[in-house]
């Protein structure tokens, strides 16, 4: 498997990787991630072709979790005082998907840099609005991404509410625009 080169362009664990984003440390050979494609979400393993998850099963918001196993729901969201993810185990994806009815989860390694939490909060509010509104697709068009990573990035590490996080992806998807796909 290739190894991709990170230009830079990061929001908590999604990362700009070889005109791919995708979530968790794609530079390491022996890791896991998850990159957005234009077909959907592909996990990608350590010696293995991976797997995908078309954007059309994915029925419900995708949210984080971290930590080591999937099913910890105690590492729902744990931060330090100073507004960074906590632990350094990984971290998971987690959807419900349809056509059959199933829980799925995918992993991710995270980088040796830290997350800050509101990057991470952000992020999942941006995969969840898109979720709810049918527009999951909209990940898989590189240009579109960075345009609302660009307005998700920066900030301070407050206003971290659930309806200011709900502002913030909605004016980002309306800041990227319709996407090309």
């Amino acid at each position: 498997m290739p190894r991709m080169e990170a230009n830079g362009t990061q929001l908590g664990p999604l990362e700009l990787v070889g005109g791919h984003w995708a979530v968790g440390d794609a530079a390491r050979p022996d890791a896991h991630w998850v990159e957005f494609r234009p077909d959907g979400l592909h996990q990608r393993e350590p010696d293995s072709e991976g797997r995908s998850v078309p954007w059309s099963r994915i029925m419900s918001g995708i949210r984080l979790t971290w930590g080591k196993h999937s099913w910890n729901p105690d590492h729902r969201g744990m931060y330090t005082p100073t507004g960074m993810v906590a632990g350094r185990d990984g971290g998971w994806m987690h959807m419900t998907l349809r056509h059959p009815y199933e829980d799925h989860q995918l992993r991710f390694d995270q980088h040796a840099r830290p997350y800050r939490a509101v990057d991470a909060l952000r992020l999942e509010s941006l995969l969840r609005q898109l979720s709810d509104e049918g527009k999951l697709h909209l990940l898989g068009d590189p240009e579109w991404v960075g345009r609302a990573v660009a307005c998700l990035t920066g900030g301070t590490n407050s206003r971290l509410t659930q309806r200011a996080l709900r502002r913030v992806a909605t004016e980002a998807m309306a800041t990227a625009g319709p996407g090309s796909l």
